[in-house]
Parts: structure tokens; sequence; C-alpha cells
């Protein structure tokens, strides 16, 4: 039964009402004659304190306030992939059709298209047995990806009707269920309150298949596994969006679902704009294929970009039980959790460090436990995977303040972010030193069988020579590189051409932007094939200026712009060129 009250005081997203007995906890509402969507947070006898979603300016007391008998939910179904969502699921394209560019308050559009018809294909019969997760069908949503459509969880029974392959629309009826002597009717979507993790069969204990990005220093030096976590924390302008924007674009995950949570809305416009013109390398199709965006910029409520991360991540679970990888990408939860800072301040909780309420914590940890690789429930039997990529942006670039602190307990990669770097024009500005990756060890087996047994060998040499450049910098830095054994400065001269031929990398070339994981080896084994050469005559007593005038390694940072077609061919000439000028200098050196 609805309940209906009055609202008795108000404080900006915070709203409090009276007579609400029988309300429920986290129930929708509907607040003001407006009708603005919002959220009970906290009960009190008959007192309602409710999460408004929408700006609640011109608000008065007095104003009714009516329950809707359900908690906070997305619809899930066809139609999400492409779709652009605020943080609460109104779709905002829908919205702009019907009602123009500006979305009016308390406005009802439902999430998904009513009118679009969709193919549907029939997979079950009438008198199959089916339970949670079972397959009913599917509808070829986009050219990269068939939705199938599955039995909600916590139906199970007999199929007395089911549709037959056609055109239908989201709210038909695909199939009745007879449950305990009742029939529950299955539409071609279904909902599912975003605060509650979808349940699933079995979660997989170790990830070791990595989440292939195209960006060198993650693949190489601190990959991410399907169903991991990673933290990509920095200070303002150190390419924390840019980094998340490629992820999500080149990333060889089923699925993108990119949440920009409170950032600003032309980094937004320009993922909208983008990702259609853009290829995908592995289907050929363009990147808005496989992509959900949720989008709750700056400039809207407040109390909805606290839930925008939940839409998000319940999205890309429905997905995951698919059978499918998926990606999400969070940007950034700093500005969640200042949200939750501010609806946490005007409820009058408790502030905990630096403001943020006490829970802060526990909500990063329930968000992030939400990854992983899982064994989906029902038939046929299928895997998936959520992975979770979140940027976080500390004030002043302070990594120990209590967004980041937490965060890095929870996850684990860590992409460190340095401004000192992005102001060198070094981007991805991610610090080799200060980043780390515990699904390094897992991803070792997968690289030994898929690339090269010497995958892990030749990632440590580099990892060596750029831990002792910098012990070597502290010196050099005190009494210059002159006073350096040659032995020393040729590590520095082959970190430089580690950092610089390989490590950066230009998202705004169409031919560095992405770099397949076959061709990073090679690129590394070539530069470390350098230093092992030049070991090698400088051993014989071949001089370091002898090295380092030669002519061919000079064109090691040309690997990063040579063509895919002509790749092979360079690093061969390249490599061949190498040794006969070593070994030239070396026979002059021992005559």
């Amino acid at each position: 039964m609805p309940v209906s009250g009055k609202i008795s005081f108000i404080s900006g997203p915070v709203v409090t009402a009276s007579g609400m007995t029988g309300a429920t906890m986290y129930e929708m509402v509907r607040v003001g004659d407006e009708g603005l969507i919002g959220e009970i947070v906290r009960l009190e006898g008959e007192s309602a304190t409710i999460q408004v979603y929408e700006e609640t300016s011109g608000v008065r007391p007095g104003e009714a306030v009516s329950t809707l008998g359900r908690s906070l939910s997305v619809e899930l179904g066809p139609g999400l992939v492409g779709g652009v969502f605020d943080g609460i699921q109104r779709p905002l394209t829908l919205i702009r059709e019907r009602l123009g560019d500006f979305i009016r308050r308390g406005v009802e559009v439902p999430a998904l298209d009513r009118e679009r018809v969709w193919r549907f294909t029939q997979t079950v019969e009438v008198g199959d047995r089916v339970s949670q997760g079972d397959m009913l069908g599917y509808v070829d949503e986009t050219k990269v990806v068939r939705h199938r459509i599955t039995v909600p969880p916590g139906v199970s029974g007999k199929l007395v009707r089911a549709a037959r392959t056609g055109d239908i629309h989201v709210t038909d009826t695909v199939a009745e269920v007879e449950v305990g002597g009742d029939v529950r009717r299955l539409g071609l979507f279904q909902t599912w309150p975003i605060r509650i993790p979808r349940p699933f069969a079995e979660k997989t204990g170790t990830l070791t298949t990595p989440l292939i990005t195209g960006q060198r220093i993650i693949d190489t030096f601190y990959p991410i596994a399907k169903g991991g976590t990673a933290a990509i924390p920095g200070p303002f302008g150190s390419g924390k969006t840019v980094m998340l924007q490629q992820l999500a674009k080149w990333s060889d995950a089923d699925i993108i679902v990119y949440v920009g949570c409170g950032e600003r809305g032309n980094e937004m416009a320009d993922v909208l704009e983008s990702f259609p013109q853009l290829e995908d390398p592995r289907t050929g199709e363009p990147l808005i294929s496989r992509l959900v965006l949720v989008a709750n910029t700056s400039n809207m409520p407040v109390a909805a970009r606290e839930a925008s991360i939940y839409t998000g991540i319940t999205m890309a679970e429905y997905f995951r039980d698919m059978g499918y990888n998926v990606a999400l990408m969070a940007d950034s939860t700093s500005r969640w959790a200042e949200a939750l800072r501010e609806v946490s301040g005007r409820l009058g909780e408790m502030p905990g460090e630096e403001g943020y309420p006490a829970y802060l914590a526990s909500r990063l940890a329930d968000f992030y436990e939400r990854s992983g690789k899982v064994r989906a429930l029902g038939r046929p039997e299928r895997e998936g995977s959520v992975s979770i990529m979140g940027a976080v942006s500390p004030p002043g670039g302070d990594f120990s303040e209590p967004v980041t602190q937490n965060t890095l307990r929870i996850t684990k990669v860590f992409w460190a972010l340095d401004e000192r770097l992005a102001y060198r024009r070094h981007y991805p500005a991610i610090d080799w030193l200060r980043s780390y990756s515990l699904y390094l060890d897992g991803v070792t087996d997968w690289a030994s069988r898929s690339l090269s047994p010497l995958w892990r060998k030749l990632r440590d040499d580099a990892m060596t020579l750029l831990q002792k450049e910098s012990e070597l910098m502290e010196i050099v830095q005190l009494v210059g590189p002159d006073a350096l054994p040659e032995r020393d400065r040729l590590i520095l001269e082959a970190a430089k051409y580690i950092r610089e031929s390989f490590l950066q990398q230009s998202a705004f070339s169409e031919i560095d932007t992405f770099c397949p994981v076959e061709r990073q080896l090679k690129m590394l084994r070539t530069i470390l094939e350098y230093y092992e050469l030049a070991k090698l005559v400088m051993e014989r007593g071949v001089k370091l200026e002898q090295i380092v005038s030669l002519s061919s390694p000079k064109t090691l940072p040309r690997m990063k712009m040579v063509s895919r077609e002509e790749f092979d061919g360079f690093l061969s000439r390249l490599s061949e060129s190498m040794r006969k000028e070593f070994e030239a200098i070396s026979t002059k050196a021992e005559a």
C-alpha cells in the first residue's frame, strides 16, 4: 500500500517528511507537487528522511510525499548498449528527443525505449523446466553484442508459454513460468535494486587472464586481470580522465560501462563525440556499439551522483551474467565520496576523517567487491567478469587523504599518476617506481603460454634498469653524470630508451594509441638487446662515447610510429644494423 505524508523540513537534497508510518528503508518516493524522485535513507517513528535525486529549490514544507513501493532499481534489457543515462538511469537521449535539451524536474521517461522493436529469437520450448539464469532467447542488440534474455533471479518452474521468434517490444511477455501454482510473466527486461549485488553460482579466486589495454606501461609492467580492480590516483592535470578514456576505447572487454561521476560535462561530451567515430580494433565496429554511458556531471544533483556508481555496477553485473567480460570505469570516486560527505553532513551524521562519513571505507569496499570473475547462474554454463578501474582525485595530489588510502587497501593495482611526468609531456604519466600490480604473478603464466617464456624476464630486466636509473640520478644531481663510471652511465642511456621509446605513448597517434601485446614484447626485447650488445662491447674496451655515437640505436624511438604492416621488417633491419655496428666498433677496439 502506498504511504502518503507531508514535507516538514528541507535542507538541500535532504528532505524530512512526517506521517510516513508504514514506509520502508530505501523505498522510492515522489516528493512535492512536481513529483521529484527520492529515496528514504532514515526512519524515525512516523518521520522519514529522504535523499532527493533532483534539485529541490522551490519545494516548500507542507507539500505531499508518497511512496512507490519499490527500492531504487534499474531496468536491465535490450537498449542499454549505446545508451546515455544519468545517475538514476533516466535516458538522457530519449529525454532530449521528447522534451528538449533541458531535463524538467519530476520527468518520467522509462530507461528502455518502449516503442523500439527488437528481433527476438526463442531458444526454449513450452514444458521445459527453467530456473534462475536460464536462457530464454536472445536479441542481437548490436553487431557485436548478443543480448541474452534470461530468467530473473528467484524464479524457477515449468515453462507454460514462450514467445516465438519474431519482432517484439521490451514490455511484451516472452515467457510464462508456473511457480508454486501461480503463473509468473517474464518480459524482455527485468529490474534489479542497485544497492544489492546480483547473485552468481561461483566466484573464481585466482585471476590470471589479463585485460589487454594496449597501453604498454600497463600491459607489460602493471597489468590488471579480467575481474580485477585498479585505482588511478593523481592530482589535477595528470591525465586521469584521458587514461580512463584510453582504457575504455582500447581494452579487450566485451562491454564497457563508463561512469562519469561528478566530472565536467565537456569530458562526457568528448566521449559521446569520439566513440562513434573510433573503430574497435577487434571487431571493426564503432566503439559505441559496446558502450554504456552513465553521465552524472558536476552540475547535476549531488544525491544522484552518489547513486551513479551503483547504477553502473548493476548494469555491469547484468552483462557479466550473460557471460561477457565487462570493464567499468568510474571517473571519479573522489567526486562520489564528496557527494557522500555532503549528504552525510546534511543528515547530521558524525563526521570521520576530513569530514567524510565513518562508513566511507565500507562503502568503497562494497563497490569494489562487486568486481570479479564468476560462473553465472543457469544454463548454458557461462563465465563472465567485471573489472573495475576507478580514478581518484586527491586534493593537491596528497595520496594520504582518506579516499585514496581506503581505495588502495581494497584494489590490487595501483597506477600512480605523477604531475611532474605530465608537466614533462610524458604520457601516460604513470610513475613506474610507485605503481604496483598484485596480478603480476598470475598474468605471468598466461604471458608465458601466449607470448613468450621470456616475457617476465624481459619485464623484470627493464624494471631493474629503471630502478637503478633512479638510484643513480640521486648521485648525478649531486656530482654530475661525469663522476659515474661508464657502466653506470650506460644504464642511464638504456633506461632513457625504455622511458622514451617504450613507456611514453601518444593517445593522439593513430598508430601509437593502441599497442598490441605482441608488439610490446618485440619493442622491449629490441631495447634490451641494445643494452646487452652495449655491455658486451664495453667489456671489450669500447668507450661509451663510441656507443652513444652509433646511428642505429637512435632509431629506437621510431618503433612507436611504424605501421603494423612494416613493423616486423623495421625491427629486423634495426636489430641487424645494431649488431653490425656493435661488431664493427668491437673489432676496431680489439685491433
